[in-house]
């Protein structure tokens, strides 16, 4: 087996350029470089392959880049003062405070029925099962309960449309 010396030297500039690569600071590399070779002359014992030297500095040099990530402290504190974020929002969320009106509107054999399926994500047969109906008919609950909230959300789309087209008459 080659003294550590000789593998260093035949690894060494690749290895440059792979620490380089994955970090940004310049002084740092050198210090990554000489932690690499520490290790890898304290574990030379270890290797088992001559032919496995490359991919066991890589490993080496890829857990040490990992190990200076680790003990940088990514994160600054910040003021107390500092509010959060506003959330973003969420369509789905907002879609759905909108139409719990509209549901709770439907008569309650429809409602319950819309409610399993649509919202608390039932299959039809476990609405049947849970309401103690025939699975055609649970089936059929939830396509009427689904018929009458579209024709709800028509309306309401068509009592919007009238109310903004006679405001545009206004002016």
């Amino acid at each position: 087996m080659h003294p550590i010396s000789d593998i260093w030297d035949e690894h060494k500039a690749r290895l440059h350029a792979y620490v380089v690569r994955r970090v940004p600071e310049p002084d740092v590399v050198d210090d990554i470089l000489q932690e690499v070779f520490i290790k890898a002359y304290e574990n030379l014992h270890s290797l088992r392959v001559r032919g496995s030297v490359a991919p066991w500095l890589y490993r080496i040099a890829s857990n040490v880049i990992a190990d200076h990530y680790r003990s940088q402290k990514p994160w600054t504190e910040l003021p107390e003062e500092l509010t959060a974020p506003e959330r973003e929002r969420d369509p789905v969320e907002e879609l759905a405070s909108c139409l719990q009106p509209l549901i709770d509107d439907l008569p309650e054999t429809y409602r319950l029925a819309l409610t399993l399926s649509e919202i608390e994500g039932l299959s039809q047969k476990e609405v049947a099962t849970h309401l103690g109906l025939s699975y055609s008919g649970a089936k059929s609950r939830i396509q009427r309960g689904r018929d009458q909230l579209r024709q709800r959300l028509h309306d309401c789309r068509l009592l919007r449309d009238r109310n903004r087209t006679k405001r545009r008459r206004r002016l």
